[in-house]
């Protein structure tokens, strides 16, 4: 496989997951982003921690969606997320779902 034929797959497989993205959008009411990854959630729970004087972010999602084009299967039941970067959570109003 050349190096433009892998680049012309995973262009495919990054088009795919935007379609099912914009298909599965309006089946959510949370956007969560973290530093590795993109979720759509309809329960998102933050809970600041602390472990020796470091401050990090605990995140449980349920009824998930995760945006990566290496997973098989994107929907998720349960979901826990630790990350000492930031979080950013947004609830979708009636327009963007």
């Amino acid at each position: 496989m050349s190096a433009e034929d892998l680049e012309r797959y995973e262009t495919d497989i990054e088009l795919q997951l935007y379609r099912e993205y914009r298909d599965v959008l309006p089946m959510f009411s949370h956007v969560v982003e973290t530093e590795r990854r993109f979720y759509l959630t309809n329960s998102v729970e933050l809970n600041e921690r602390s472990d020796g004087g470091r401050v990090y972010f605990e995140l449980v999602l349920q009824d998930a969606w995760v945006w990566d084009m290496y997973r098989p299967a994107r929907f998720v039941a349960n979901v826990r997320v630790v990350t000492f970067k930031d979080v950013n959570i947004e609830r979708l109003g009636e327009k963007e779902a």
